[in-house]
């Protein structure tokens, strides 16, 4: 019975042990080969660690990565991946907030990381993949990653509501947040997604997300469940996606929806389009037009149109025998979850009446890491929940949607401030923080304003902290400090920024007079 992460692998590698499990670049591991090497990763880890303990990845797309992810479940350890285009600094704020153990990176990334690993007190030891014994970093040896190697029984005992994996996502308040999932949350939804895809072990999947989004992660854990090939790649250009398809001949992709405007106007080989069974959209709304292009090259593929949030996996999926019908719908709950829509007072909302989205089932997620406060504004009891044994709680989404008579909901907007650019969730406040760190500054807003290709775009507005001011100087300082789908498309100077009455930024008048 699969009750941890790992089970998905070890039981993939009894059924199909010589299937092809991994491929990156020109090396592909069978199932079996993989979870021999998870069990002996897992074997030296259980050295390093205790029960509960993080470990952080902070790599590529490789086959180490889903190595060492995998033998941290074995070792009983907490996965905390971390996306590989980030920034030290905030590298070294995740490491720090979530008391990182152990560091799986490269002798490069680790280079990167030196001056800020002193912020990270809890690190003992980083692992190195790829070669390179650089200098122990404080008071945290540094070893190779065939070091890590052990023999033995590594399985340490657990359970299916431990703690699994740590995934990162920006937060309103503009620090990222630790979403913690259990291993029943990745079990049930690599069970429930799986399922609604109709994959299969004849599946080639190309993983094209990175794997700290919990759309990337799916892509790896849904493969699993069924025994599918995943072949992993890092995105450079969009023909290379088109060309790793052909290479494989791979059946699934799913994208945010940046880049499936970027892969639909590429040249696909009719060949390789009719290979495609299914190709599924996260993160935004897919535009009608890169649909229909899409559905033009891929003539056999069922379209899937999804809505998720990190706290909870996914929660929605439009069939694709309804995308003709109901394009702008997000559809109705995946399999094992239940989708409301409630007031503020937490009644559910007629048909037609526009109210927030709560998911609830066994996606759900624990809650954030090492904060309470936000935890209990998201995670709530259900609607009419009452007293008598602990109830079941569910997250509020903060997403307003509207279901309509045949039960199909629709997307209206969220009820805070986050920009959703290149299917990332960014917070406002992260970059203005940034911002006012240059000293150049004296007030800044961030807004994501509606792109079509981005889904939005970031736009800065600021007033000068004094004479001189300039754009390109407060440009080259936030490339050094942000990661690129963070960076402004455009900076506005203002003498003054409106506020409301409560002495806040105005960021509704400023968002109505850039959009007009």
């Amino acid at each position: 019975m699969r009750i941890r992460l790992h089970d998905l692998l070890a039981g993939a590698a009894g059924r199909a042990a010589d299937s092809p499990a991994l491929t990156y670049r020109d090396e592909t591991v069978s199932y079996a080969a993989l979870w021999d090497d998870v069990r002996s990763r897992g074997a030296g880890l259980r050295e390093l660690i205790s029960r509960g303990d993080r470990v952080a990845v902070y790599l590529d797309k490789r086959i180490e990565t889903i190595s060492a992810i995998f033998a941290t479940s074995v070792a009983g350890g907490v996965f905390v991946p971390v996306n590989p285009v980030l920034r030290a600094k905030q590298v070294a704020y995740i490491l720090a907030d979530c008391d990182v153990r152990v560091l799986v990176t490269t002798a490069e990334r680790l280079e990167s990381l030196r001056d800020e690993l002193a912020r990270v007190p809890s690190l003992q030891r980083v692992i190195l993949v790829g070669g390179g014994s650089p200098a122990p970093v404080g008071d945290a040896a540094v070893d190779s990653w065939d070091a890590l190697a052990g023999a033995g029984d590594p399985a340490r005992e657990g359970v299916d509501v431990d703690v699994a994996a740590i995934l990162y996502t920006s937060g309103s308040t503009g620090r990222p947040k630790g979403v913690v999932l259990s291993h029943r949350n990745l079990l049930a939804g690599a069970e429930s997604v799986s399922t609604y895809l109709e994959m299969s072990g004849d599946d080639v999947v190309l993983a094209a997300l990175p794997l700290s989004f919990d759309a990337g992660f799916s892509q790896v854990t849904t493969s699993f469940a069924v025994g599918a090939h995943v072949v992993l790649h890092n995105h450079l250009l969009p023909r290379d996606v088109v060309r790793l398809c052909s290479k494989h001949g791979v059946t699934a992709l799913t994208c945010v929806p940046p880049l499936w405007i970027q892969i639909a106007g590429q040249d696909w080989p009719e060949e390789t389009g009719r290979r495609m069974r299914l190709f599924a959209n996260t993160g935004g709304r897919m535009p009608k037009t890169t649909l229909d292009r899409l559905r033009s090259v891929f003539p056999g593929a069922r379209p899937y149109l999804m809505y998720g949030l990190t706290e909870a996996f996914r929660s929605t999926y439009l069939d694709p025998a309804e995308v003709d019908r109901r394009p702008d719908s997000i559809g109705k709950a995946i399999p094992n979850a239940e989708i409301l829509v409630v007031r503020p007072d937490g009644s559910v909302c007629d048909t037609g009446e526009e109210g927030e989205l709560v998911h609830r089932g066994a996606l759900v997620a624990l809650g954030y890491w090492n904060d309470p406060q936000r935890t209990a504004e998201r995670f709530r009891p259900l609607p009419g929940a009452d007293g008598g044994i602990p109830p079941e709680l569910a997250v509020w989404s903060g997403d307003s949607v509207v279901r309509d008579e045949d039960g199909f909901l629709y997307f209206v907007g969220r009820s805070d401030d986050m920009i959703k650019t290149s299917g990332y969730r960014v917070s406002p406040t992260e970059i203005e923080e940034v911002v006012y760190a240059t000293g150049l500054v004296r007030d800044v807003v961030a807004l994501g304003l509606p792109d079509a290709r981005l889904g939005q775009r970031i736009v800065l507005v600021v007033s000068p902290a004094g004479d001189g001011f300039d754009v390109h100087t407060l440009r080259t300082l936030l490339k050094k400090e942000l990661p690129l789908y963070m960076l402004p498309s455009d900076v506005q100077v203002r003498p003054e920024l409106p506020r409301s009455p409560n002495g806040k930024f105005d960021r509704n008048l400023l968002r109505q007079e850039m959009i007009a």
